[in-house]
């Protein structure tokens, strides 16, 4: 056979290994139940790492994405929960110093403006005012002096 060229079957080869390790831990069983009991659990710890071994083994060989994937994800989750919070909280801290800063600054200079404006505009309204009534009660104290002029030369 070795010289004919024929490669094995994976296939069958798998099958043959599992069912090994089910003989094993059937040996693992009947170990625990017959000999010493510590005898039993020892050789069933060491079938079942095996066995994981195995598994692991085949995982990778038949898909070779599972191993990075499953790694992928597992470190993935781990920095999202080691990240996460303390991502969330500088962002949201550094983002509050900055927008109340800038909206502080921008509402103070906006109302300084404003209140400024509209006083300054009131101001002058009642400036515009003042010199109304002024200029009406100049105008009628005019008249009034004239007419006491003239009653007073009048009476002489």
């Amino acid at each position: 056979m070795p010289g004919s060229g024929r490669m094995l079957n994976p296939a069958r080869v798998d099958a043959a290994i599992d069912l090994a390790y089910g003989g094993l831990i059937l040996v693992a069983i009947a170990l625990i139940a017959t000999v010493e009991f510590g005898i039993g659990i020892a050789f069933a710890v060491g079938v079942f790492s095996a066995y994981i071994l195995h598994v692991v083994w085949k995982m990778a060989r038949f898909d070779p994405d599972w191993m990075t994937s499953v790694v992928e994800d597992a470190v993935d989750d781990a920095v999202d929960d080691a990240m996460g919070d303390s991502v969330e909280q500088v962002v949201e801290d550094s983002m509050e110093r900055t927008v109340n800063g800038s909206v502080e600054q921008v509402v103070d200079e906006r109302v300084a403006t404003q209140v400024g404006e509209t006083i300054g505009d009131q101001l002058d309204s009642v400036q515009a005012r003042v010199e109304a009534v002024d200029d009406r009660l100049d105008d009628a104290a005019v008249p009034d002096q004239a007419t006491e002029a003239t009653e007073t030369s009048e009476t002489r």
